[in-house]
């Protein structure tokens, strides 16, 4: 019997998220007050109140994800233990918090930086996202290397369950080339709600800066194994963490065969923490077999919860 947590990405978040976790449990609303410092903008009312439009924006998002997470793994801490850990995109920084590998105001000022980084790369090379359903991942792929021709960029960005893939690339010629991945099988292509083309290789000129920020911030070996994106593999070591990390933010998402290999190696119980629960959904459509899946957002889902 093994334990993972997983931590949500962009896409989860919701107006109103935290409020509760806010009102009822004093070491989130000091949590929240540290974010707020940091941000220098109020955080919490953004996530609170919104408007919806401000919380999309990934300069917020990013850090109302992570710290709606780490609040989640700060407050079930002594009531959840676990093998293993595991973060889609942004939620991987949560899992390092998770993991011990950096406190939460290391974490949250990387995952701000991140925010603005990539939001400011959105606007410098205009990208966007699609999620491509029904289609072999190996087909997509494929496609996407096809179609890439100098400036003009579409790769597989996402591996979020099988056949269930997400696509990113220069803005105008991937909406072009939707259709394509229609023609080639796909049951469905649609375009998402972002404001950039996240792990591509127009994320480069952040990834550049990010970097310089990830080698100068104080990072510990993880407590747990920690399944990193841009390799699907699990490591420990603060070196080998930082080298992932930065790969992260231009290479493709491999959640798909990050909880493969979770599953291959004995984990048999997945609980996800951040709001929603899009993974999940992901992982039921990924693993084989009898496994436990479950999910924290809410105060009342901690408060009542206890492993068996």
């Amino acid at each position: 019997m093994a334990t993972a947590l997983v931590f949500s990405g962009q896409g989860s978040q919701y107006v109103g998220m935290m409020r509760d976790l806010h009102e009822q449990f004093p070491q989130a609303a000091q949590m929240l007050a540290v974010a707020d410092g940091i941000m220098g903008v109020s955080l919490s009312t953004i996530c609170f109140d919104g408007p919806v439009e401000t919380l999309k924006e990934t300069r917020y998002t990013q850090p109302a994800l992570f710290v709606h997470e780490a609040v989640l793994a700060t407050l079930l801490r002594e009531k959840l233990p676990f093998h293993a850990a595991a973060g889609h995109s942004l939620g991987e920084y949560s899992a390092l918090f998770a993991a011990g590998v950096v406190d939460f105001e290391t974490g949250l000022r990387l995952v701000k930086l991140r925010g603005e980084l990539m939001f400011r790369a959105g606007e410098t090379l205009p990208g966007t996202m699609a999620a491509v359903v029904g289609m072999d991942d190996d087909k997509v792929r494929e496609l996407c290397a096809t179609l890439t021709s100098g400036n003009n960029v579409i790769v597989a960005a996402n591996f979020n369950s099988p056949g269930q893939v997400v696509i990113s690339g220069s803005a105008d010629y991937l909406r072009s080339k939707m259709p394509d991945f229609k023609a080639a099988g796909a049951k469905l292509v649609k375009e998402l709600p972002v404001s950039g083309a996240f792990h591509s290789p127009l994320m480069q000129s952040a990834q550049n800066e990010l970097e310089k920020a990830i080698y100068a911030a104080e990072m510990r070996d993880a407590s747990v194994e920690v399944y990193v994106n841009a390799l699907a593999k699990p490591l420990r070591k603060a070196d080998d963490i930082r080298a992932a990390l930065v790969q992260q933010l231009t290479a493709p998402v491999l959640w798909t065969q990050s909880i493969q290999a979770m599953q291959a190696s004995g984990v048999d119980t997945f609980y996800e923490l951040g709001p929603g629960n899009v993974l999940q959904g992901l992982v039921k459509r990924t693993v084989t077999g009898t496994v436990t899946i479950g999910g924290f957002d809410t105060a009342e889902q901690v408060k009542t919860f206890s492993k068996s």
